[in-house]
């Protein structure tokens, strides 16, 4: 049984914070896993933690090889947590609140290559119905930098064909449009006319979820990525992908050919301009290319 804590955290991130099931889970796993690891050595009471207890556990995290972005997302759950027992006066401090993380080296995002995208499209090519399910998957990823859950969210209205432009509700239930082109167009007719159908009604499945699974009901966020798994296996590509590095490609392709960087920031619904100043660093290729081609003394 989940404890009470646990549960009125919980019910404040899906209720108050507007996260979605699959961050408001990944932070209760968190929470889970350090409410065993109390057990285990001794303490009972979530509720008496101490900012020892808050550096035990941080060793303990280090020793089982963690790595530091896990270990920093752990963390950064059990303050989270402690925080709003903190607000809600149901303990007197927050023990993680004084526990700090060495600052790691921002990485910088990994993306394709348009000539990598090219090989990706390749491979979703066929007129079978989860072919063309998988070829406007791939438009719509990188043709509006959408997030996973928000691609698995999109519901047939959310589409105007006409403006060329989607509906999406994103991160705390922010909602804005994004444009789409001719390309995204098409793959989405071509999948709506005679892929989703035939799907859904195979299996008799009635809802408005854009994108669906062999079964005809909505696709999950693990899906997409195991779609996305085998669209590698299928091209030429050798380096791993996730919904997020398709995300990073859109923001690096826009910036590369011109975009100004506050467009970008609106597209991706980045509250702050400096979450989208990342993909300028990954643009000095394009500039590099520019320098040699057109200077000079190049």
């Amino acid at each position: 049984m989940k404890n009470k804590w646990i549960t009125l955290f919980s019910n404040y991130l899906m209720n108050e914070r507007h996260y979605s099931e699959y961050t408001n889970q990944a932070y209760i796993d968190d929470l889970l896993a350090f409410e065993t690891f109390l057990k285990e050595t001794g303490e009972s009471d979530i509720l008496e933690v101490e900012l020892a207890d808050a550096r035990i556990y941080l060793s303990y995290l280090t020793d089982k090889n963690y790595s530091r972005a896990s270990i920093s997302r752990k963390i950064s759950s059990i303050r989270a947590f402690y925080q709003f027992l903190l607000n809600n006066e149901h303990v007197k401090d927050n023990p993680f609140s004084y526990l700090h993380l060495k600052k790691r080296g921002s990485r910088l995002p990994h993306f394709f290559y348009e000539e990598e995208m090219a090989a990706l499209f390749e491979a979703t090519e066929g007129d079978k119905p989860l072919e063309l399910r998988n070829q406007a998957l791939l438009e719509m990823l990188y043709g509006t930098g959408i997030r996973v859950s928000e691609c698995q969210g999109i519901r047939l209205d959310d589409i105007d064909f006409e403006m060329g432009m989607l509906f999406v509700r994103g991160k705390g239930r922010k909602e804005r449009y994004i444009p789409f082109g001719h390309y995204a167009s098409q793959a989405l007719t071509r999948y709506i006319d005679n892929g989703r159908q035939l799907l859904m009604s195979k299996y008799e499945k009635n809802h408005d979820y854009l994108f669906v699974n062999h079964h005809g009901e909505q696709i999950t966020q693990s899906g997409i990525q195991y779609v996305l798994n085998q669209l590698i296996k299928k091209s030429s590509l050798s380096q791993n992908i996730s919904p997020h590095m398709l995300r990073h490609t859109f923001a690096t392709h826009l910036l590369n050919n011109g975009a100004d960087i506050r467009t970008v920031q609106e597209l991706l619904g980045h509250k702050s301009l400096s979450s989208t100043q990342i993909y300028t660093h990954v643009t000095t290729e394009h500039l590099q290319k520019d320098y040699n081609a057109y200077h000079p003394r190049a």
